[in-house]
């Protein structure tokens, strides 16, 4: 499980054959062989280790997913360890499991912010609430608006310049996890 709040922005230095090889500073010192990392709001499992980079494996369902089959090498990517069950929830509950893509509609100045929008399909939409949370790219944010195509959210200075979002451009496909509850309680009231 994890917070949506990004630690780091680590670089892609090899991508390919179901692998991804990252350089990092900040998650290194406590990453296991076997442990789980968030990489643009992925969960994925660290295969390798070596001083200044790690490497995980990607699936082909993850590749379906998720824009990882879109990195290449000094692509950079959103890094999130687990949260300790010691530690505090920042951000909210994301399990890691990316719903889909998006795709960036628009990005404009709102003050010192950005308004952001994405573009998302319906399957995916129809969980989206005004003022609920997401995860983008496993950031953990706001939603601030929303339509039966998508959704908007402001994204403050320190997001921008912490995350991949201050390197996103309209056109860019973005990872969207909903929030887990939302499909819980569709499933529960399916039947009734």
């Amino acid at each position: 499980m994890f917070t949506g709040i990004v630690e780091e922005v680590g670089t892609v230095r090899a991508a390919g054959q179901g692998r991804l090889t990252i350089a990092a500073r900040e998650v290194m010192p406590t990453l296991e062989i076997g442990g789980s990392i968030s990489v643009n709001g992925a969960c994925l499992t660290v295969t390798r280790l070596d001083s200044g980079e790690f490497a995980v494996d990607v699936v082909p369902e993850t590749l379906r997913r998720t824009n990882l089959g879109l990195l290449s090498s000094n692509s950079p990517v959103n890094l999130e360890r687990p949260l300790r069950a010691d530690g505090r929830l920042d951000g909210h509950i994301v399990q890691g499991h990316v719903d889909g893509t998006g795709t960036i509609g628009e990005i404009s100045e709102d003050g010192e912010a950005l308004m952001v929008r994405i573009d998302v399909p319906a399957q995916l939409v129809r969980y989206v609430v005004e003022k609920g949370f997401i995860a983008v790219d496993g950031v953990s944010i706001t939603v601030v608006h929303c339509d039966e195509a998508g959704f908007s959210v402001t994204v403050i200075p320190h997001t921008r310049d912490h995350t991949v979002f201050g390197s996103r451009s309209v056109g860019d496909a973005v990872n969207i996890e909903i929030d887990i509850l939302a499909k819980y309680v569709e499933r529960l009231t399916a039947g009734r």
